[in-house]
């Protein structure tokens, strides 16, 4: 990843930030501790942040091709990824429109 890239991860990649430095992790619970109040809304913000690529990750995945072993030509697995993704933003735009025509 580039280091401009701004990265959000769960609590199980604690060490990327060794790694790449414009990541943001959650804050784990101490050891018979508690978080403050102020890390509890830092990792809340962060959740509500990384919650929309992982929907995204979900509507991709429903097309069978991203959800399990890729078992046709590497050489065009990029095409096809392109297109599903395609199909998302084309359904992401519409659903976009319609919020915006219901506001008129």
């Amino acid at each position: 990843l580039k280091q401009t890239i701004k990265c959000l991860v769960n609590k199980g990649y604690q060490g990327i930030q060794k790694v790449h430095a414009n990541s943001q992790v959650p804050q784990k619970k101490p050891r018979k501790g508690t978080l403050s109040d102020e890390a509890k809304k830092r990792n809340r913000k962060l959740a509500r942040q990384r919650v929309v690529g992982e929907h995204v990750h979900r509507k991709l995945k429903i097309f069978k091709i991203l959800a399990d072993r890729y078992r046709n030509r590497r050489k065009r697995f990029g095409l096809r990824f392109n297109l599903i993704a395609g199909l998302y933003n084309y359904e992401l735009r519409l659903a976009l429109n319609k919020i915006s025509d219901s506001y008129d």
